[in-house]
Order: structure tokens, then C-alpha cells, then sequence
């Protein structure tokens, strides 16, 4: 007979014998932190004066992941963004942002996909909130990054490199 739970108790066992049900599947975040942050402003003051024309941004990111014991993995998503006018750095800003997570009874081939897309896009939200109060607080208009597609920075970083045996992600985008 089954054990049934109510409130937020312990789940109830259960078995993966023949006919019975498998332990679910579990993406648990338990931490996430800002591991590096970089702002600069290298014209400033002059920076801040209004601009004539509209700065070329460029946003690179890229995503890796490591183990940290059975079932347990640091995933860190970086965002490096630069912006220019007329072949001049109005800033830079580098954000490492990282999260612990713990990945249960996955099967094996889906670690990759869970780990460098699924989590990342847990964690971008919070990672381009960052992005941009730190450009609002350093004298520009927030950078807003447009939202990323993490499998397809995925499948470009597959087909880009050959296997090399490190979780990794990333492009310019």
C-alpha cells in the first residue's frame, strides 16, 4: 500500500521496481551568487555627457558547469558587455553569477541539457537584473539583455568544438 504525505512532509518512497513509479526528477537551486563583478567607466566624467549618437553595445555569454560531488554542480553564467561611440569605451561590465544546484535522479544523457540550459535560464533573470542596475548606477541607461536562448548557445558551442570533456556554453549575442 502506498504512503501518501500531507502538508510539507517528506515525500513518500518510493520504488522503481517493475510497475511501480520512479523517484521524480529534480532541479533544486540552492544557492546563487554574484562570484565576480566588474564595472568600468574608463571616459568618465566625459562618458556622462549626452551622447549624438547611439553606442554599438556588444554582449558576450557564455555558461559552464562543474560537478561538486554526486548530484551537486556550480553552474556560471558570465556576461560580459561593452559599449562604444565613435570608437570610444563609454563602459564595460563583466558579471560571473553562480548557482549551486543539485540535479536528481536525471538520466545521464540529460545532465548536460539540465545543467548548462535549464539553470542558466533559472539563473539570467536575476544575472540581467544585475547587469542593469549596475549600468543605471554607474551614469547610463540600464542595460536591458534581451532574454537568451541557452540550448541554442548549446548546440553552436557542440558543433563549434569537439568534445573536449568541460561543461561549456557561450557566443556573442
Amino acid at each position: 500500500m502506498a504512503q501518501e504525505t500531507t502538508g510539507n512532509g517528506p515525500p513518500a518512497p518510493q520504488r522503481s521496481g517493475p510497475g511501480e513509479p520512479l523517484p521524480p526528477q529534480q532541479l533544486i537551486i540552492n544557492a546563487q551568487y554574484i562570484k565576480d563583478l566588474s564595472f568600468e567607466n574608463p571616459r568618465a566624467p566625459a562618458s556622462l555627457r549626452q551622447q549624438t549618437s547611439q553606442p554599438a553595445v556588444e554582449i558576450n555569454v557564455d555558461v559552464k558547469a562543474q560537478g561538486l560531488g554526486t548530484e551537486n554542480y556550480e553552474v556560471v553564467l558570465t556576461i560580459k558587455a561593452s559599449a562604444k561611440a565613435q570608437d570610444e569605451t563609454m563602459f564595460i561590465i563583466e558579471l560571473a553569477y553562480g548557482a549551486i544546484v543539485t540535479a536528481r535522479n536525471l538520466p545521464q544523457e540529460m545532465i548536460s541539457a539540465i545543467v548548462l540550459v535549464e539553470t542558466p535560464r533559472l539563473m539570467f533573470p536575476f544575472a540581467r537584473n544585475i547587469i542593469a542596475d549596475t549600468t543605471r548606477d554607474g551614469g547610463f541607461p540600464p542595460l536591458m539583455i534581451n532574454p537568451i536562448d541557452f540550448a541554442e548557445l548549446l548546440r553552436r558551442n557542440a558543433t563549434a568544438a569537439p568534445d573536449s570533456g568541460q561543461s561549456t556554453a557561450g557566443a556573442t549575442v
